[in-house]
Order: structure tokens, then sequence, then C-alpha cells
């Protein structure tokens, strides 16, 4: 069975490089899962191999914003390390908070900012899965990001490093919460990533993010964005990721040499 996993955003479904499905399944066919409600969301798990790699592709994600739980959107990152899964790559579309930066790029995740008011370990610790208070000092593997980074040079693909900022939505950010949010330190803004990462650390996986830079926010000149044009970039840009991740699947899929310590 696949021992890494990933997970694709918004309108990045179609990042799929040299992969090879054997076999699918919707959300709402797994007991206890809800369906994706978001149109740019497929919603589905495929079990499936990229460049020979076994590898689990999440097709979509749920949302805060959607109306549920931090428990339910967290269930993909459980279910997956549940099914053996040790590294995680998570992707997602997010808006760029820094000026040099255009839409079309993308960042690997240094670091991320929870804006969102929630945790998915909020309640009842289920030992299993891991400590009461897990550490946070290093959500995103460094060794990671070095293999992220290191495959868009080999791949001819400009990658920008900097930190993500999760917020709750649907509503798209003000001038002043952007301004807010550079002077906090973000590079980029998104509606989703921090509640599984948090979940996949807490589990003790390896982790990952990669966001595709669909929209540039400009808190002096902010322009009117909507979807459409957020998942058209979205959607350009999935070439060059795919590029990316296939990069990637040869280390993601090696065999840690010493276990993920937090």
């Amino acid at each position: 069975m696949p021992s890494w996993a990933v997970v694709l955003g918004t309108g990045l479904s179609q990042a799929l490089p040299d992969v090879h499905i054997l076999h699918s399944i919707q959300f709402g066919e797994i007991p206890e899962f809800h369906a994706a409600t978001v149109t740019s969301h497929q919603g589905c798990l495929h079990l499936a191999t990229i460049l020979g790699f076994p590898v689990w592709l999440q097709c979509g994600r749920l949302h805060l914003y959607e109306g549920y739980t931090p428990g339910d959107v967290v269930m993909p990152i459980r279910l997956l390390h549940g099914l053996g899964v040790r590294r995680v790559l998570l992707t997602n579309a997010a808006g760029s908070l820094h000026h040099a930066w255009d839409a079309g790029d993308i960042m690997v995740v240094a670091d991320h900012i929870n804006m969102t008011g929630h945790s998915p370990l909020r309640g009842p610790n289920v030992e299993a899965w891991g400590d009461r208070f897990p550490d946070m000092s290093a959500v995103y593997s460094p060794a990671l990001q070095e293999l992220a980074l290191g495959a868009g040079c080999a791949c001819g693909v400009r990658l920008r490093h900097g930190v993500y900022i999760g917020v709750r939505g649907p509503e798209l950010e003000t001038p002043a919460e952007t301004r807010m949010y550079k002077r906090l330190g973000a590079d980029a803004i998104g509606m989703s990533t921090v509640l599984e990462a948090i979940a996949a650390r807490h589990l003790n996986l390896e982790v990952c993010a990669l966001s595709v830079l669909t929209n540039k926010n400009l808190p002096g000149n902010m322009a009117p964005a909507c979807l459409e044009d957020i998942i058209g970039v979205a959607n350009a840009a999935s070439r060059d990721l795919a590029r990316v991740i296939a990069h990637m699947a040869p280390g993601m899929d090696a065999t840690p040499t010493a276990p993920c310590v937090v």
C-alpha cells in the first residue's frame, strides 16, 4: 500500500503527473465521510501510481466554510494515516500577499499561521493518534521542503518559499485584513491546509505543502476577485504543479531513514 498521499485543492485536480488510477471512491461512499459541496473539488480518493510509485490521491477536500466541523475537515488525513500513509503533500490555491510574487507562481510552505479560530485537536485526545499537546515547531518537514525546492530546480519551475495564513472564509479578505495579514508575516492566504497539517503532525506524519498563487492582493489597489478567475489560474498552473509532484515522487515514496520526531 502507498506510504504517501497527495491532497489536491481548488482547481488542482488536473495536476496528475503520469498517473495511473487503479481504483476510485467518492467521499460520500466512505462511511462517516461527507460529500464535497464545492464545484471545483471532485471529492474522491484514488489509489494510483505516479511514475510507477504507489500513492493515494485525494482530489478535493472539505472546508470549515461549508459548515463542516474541524473533525470532518481532517477526517481524510486520519483515514490516510490508518491506510499506512506516513508522508502527505498538501496543495491549495491561495492569494499572494507578497508584492513581488505573481498569480501563477507556486509557493513551498515554510510555516503557517492559523487564523481560522479552530483546531482539529479540540476535545478529548485520542492517545493512539498522538500527544495531548503536540509540538508544532516544524510542522512542514525541512527535508520535504528541500525535496520540493530541488524538484522545482530539476524541472525548471520557479518555486517561492514562504508563510501561509489560513482563514475560515468563505468571504475573501478586505484591504484592511490584507494589510494585517502581511504585517503578521504571511506571504499567501487561503481557506484550507492548516487544520490538515495540524492533524497530520498530531499523527506524526511528515508534511509538505505547495500553494498555487491564483491572485495577488494589493491592499492599496484591491481588484475584485471571482472564483472563476481563481480556478482558471489554478488550472493553468496545474501543469507546473504536476511536474513538481512527479519529480518529488521518488523522494516521497522512499522509506524514511529515521522516525519523524515531534
